[in-house]
């Protein structure tokens, strides 16, 4: 028979892309994950993977136990969900996968309250980028996501994922100390040619924003610093090596030398809360949510963000 703690090891591979990553996603080792799928290959007489550069690939017949291992692991969802509902309280291990800034701004307030009202919750963050995370619950392999979308990007979200929203985080130009456009009331989008850009990497929503935005203002960016870190970003605005468009949330108090410039229209990025429609009845979930927006005014007061008014998830 087979294994569901070593199904559940080969699908976190198949959805993280490496050992290390599955590892960390389910909390083990990668010597333990590693074992796992051993003894699966074993048990099943299969080879499941293959050494590929640093890497490792599914083979065909790995791909085939996966597909199996998602239904499984669904079912395992929904019972879970049955007993938790049943019981009426949030409990056992939920998963949440947040990118960094609400990591930062908003996660940790809203973590210490769920652990003081529900001691039989067991909720875990892990860090990542909106562009993976909202695959990673559709997979299965988180529980809930706390994601983000601009006005101009919406978030995609796929069959069998619900969503609510959580609010709207304001995004500013900062500009170095005695630029051009630092005693400005305003700034429009139209007059940012010409500016030396610091931003994240490509691929990164706020990189994909930015030159969507700039181009459609009829500008070609000229970016010359990449970064993973708002708080890097700003360091280098800080230094005065070029301007950045930097969101409110988590941004923390800005260093001095650095100018915040409201632009008009002011950009606008859409934080979501997105679960697997199999898990909606779940107490964890719906308190977790619940949570998120609860806190959600403690956290437009501090960083000057506006409140979305409260919906049905």
């Amino acid at each position: 028979m087979l294994d569901l703690q070593r199904l559940r090891a080969l699908h976190a591979v198949s959805v993280h892309g490496t050992v290390g990553a599955a590892a960390a996603a389910l909390g083990f080792t990668p010597s333990a994950v590693s074992q796992q799928i051993a003894k699966l290959e074993r048990e099943t007489r299969t080879v499941l993977l293959e050494r590929e550069g640093r890497g490792v690939r599914l083979t065909d017949e790995a791909w085939q136990l996966v597909d199996v291992a998602a239904e499984l692991l669904a079912i395992v969802e929904r019972a879970e969900t049955r007993l938790e509902e049943r019981r009426g309280v949030p409990s056992g291990r939920l998963t949440i996968a947040a990118f960094a800034s609400a990591a930062r701004g908003l996660l940790p307030s809203v973590l210490a309250d769920l652990a003081v009202r529900h001691p039989a919750l067991d909720a875990r963050l892990t860090e990542v980028d909106p562009h993976l995370s909202v695959d990673l619950v559709a997979k299965g392999a988180v529980d809930l996501v706390v994601a983000h979308d601009w006005d101009i990007a919406p978030l995609p979200a796929p069959g069998g994922v619900e969503q609510a929203p959580i609010g709207e985080d304001l995004c500013d130009l900062l500009v170095p100390e005695g630029h051009r456009l630092a005693g400005r009331t305003a700034v429009r989008r139209a007059e940012l040619g010409g500016e030396r850009w610091i931003c994240q990497p490509p691929g990164r929503v706020c990189h994909d924003w930015l030159m969507r935005t700039l181009r459609g203002a009829g500008h070609e960016p000229d970016i010359v610093h990449q970064a993973d870190e708002n708080p890097t970003l700003v360091a280098l605005v800080a230094a005065g090596l070029g301007v950045a468009l930097i969101p409110r949330l988590g941004r923390g108090p800005l260093p001095a030398g650095v100018v915040e410039v409201p632009l008009d229209p002011m950009p606008v990025r859409r934080l979501y809360a997105l679960w697997r429609t199999g898990a909606a009845r779940r107490p964890a979930i719906a308190e977790t949510v619940r949570t998120l927006r609860a806190h959600w005014p403690t956290v437009a007061a501090r960083d000057t963000v506006t409140a979305l008014p409260t919906a049905s998830g």
